[in-house]
């Protein structure tokens, strides 16, 4: 279940009030009649099922009430309520199949908004990931994996293409591209610095690698596993079960093959470097790929779900 806390202009609480009461899987309605001060307007509070939200939060944003008033949503852990029981069961689907679009745009909006923090993210795991490349060390590479952020971007994209969102979409690639490169550069001043600290050696990238020489190598196998994980991404971001975005993020060679690109750099390995590129671009397209496919399914599967049930009497 969802909490709703809204802030209306009085002139628009009836209807507001109509919508809530009108939309399935919503109950706990709560009205307080010139409750606020800033914005000044009534105060109205209920709780929806994650399966109705979308629909409510898309008619109370078409009254305009997150303009002249506001809307937050929060998630409520524990809800001891039989009518709140009542609603779930009414509302269409399941809630962990739910796509709340408005949340989507929200999370990725900040996930790919180009800052001090997600550079800082992107260059350590670049630079962690460097250093299980030149020891070969797959425990290395695989937390590297799990610190990078760029799944963030890359998810902003797909709902971009999905929701027809430019402003979105160009924030996103900014947030990739510059932080894929600016990432490389920086490890590659930082594998210089180890070279000459004689903690890294141009022999121990050219060396048998079994453990990672698969980063600069790209296959099908690439390709598939970046669709697979693309989709898993999209569905733990889309859902309740975000736990599963930590085994997405360990799952791709997107930060180790920036990694792989950034030592060959130093070392003027140009021929690892461009294989090292080919499996990020090769990641990267497929991640894509499979998330906007993944979104556009959802988003089909849960219009129609929800066309046969907002025709469903409300129950009293």
């Amino acid at each position: 279940m969802l909490h709703l806390r809204m802030i209306v202009p009085p002139d628009r609480t009836a209807s507001a009030v109509d919508l809530i009461e009108s939309t399935v899987g919503t109950t706990h309605l709560v009205v307080l009649p010139g409750a606020a001060r800033d914005p000044v307007g009534d105060l109205v509070l209920c709780d929806a099922a994650r399966e109705s939200a979308d629909e409510l939060l898309h008619g109370l944003r078409g009254m305009r009430i997150d303009q002249d008033g506001s809307i937050a949503v929060e998630n409520i852990d524990l809800s001891m309520s039989t009518r709140a029981d009542t609603a779930e069961q009414e509302a269409p689907g399941e809630g962990a199949d739910a796509v709340i679009w408005e949340q989507l745009a929200e999370a990725t909006h900040e996930e790919s908004t180009l800052s001090f923090t997600y550079l800082s993210f992107m260059a350590l795991a670049t630079m962690i990931a460097a250093c299980g490349v030149v020891l070969d060390n797959a425990i290395l590479i695989v937390g590297a994996m799990a610190v990078g952020p760029e799944f963030g971007p890359l998810a902003g994209v797909c709902t971009a293409i999905v929701q027809r969102a430019p402003r979105l979409a160009v924030r996103s690639l900014t947030a990739l591209l510059v932080g894929f490169a600016s990432a490389i550069l920086v490890t590659t001043a930082f594998s210089l610095l180890m070279d000459q600290l004689d903690l890294f050696g141009k022999e121990m990238l050219d060396g048998p690698r079994p453990q990672t020489g698969f980063i600069w190598q790209p296959d099908a196998f690439s390709f598939v596993v970046a669709l697979l994980a693309g989709a898993a991404g999209t569905l733990s971001l889309t859902s309740s079960k975000s736990g599963a975005l930590v085994g997405v993020a360990i799952s791709v060679t997107t930060i180790p093959a920036a990694a792989n690109a950034a030592v060959a750099l130093g070392y003027g390995e140009f021929a690892q470097m461009a294989g090292s590129i080919g499996q990020l671009l090769l990641n990267l397209l497929g991640i894509l790929l499979a998330g906007t496919a993944t979104l556009l399914v959802q988003k089909t599967l849960w219009r129609n779900l929800r066309g046969r049930f907002s025709r469903r009497p409300r129950r009293g």
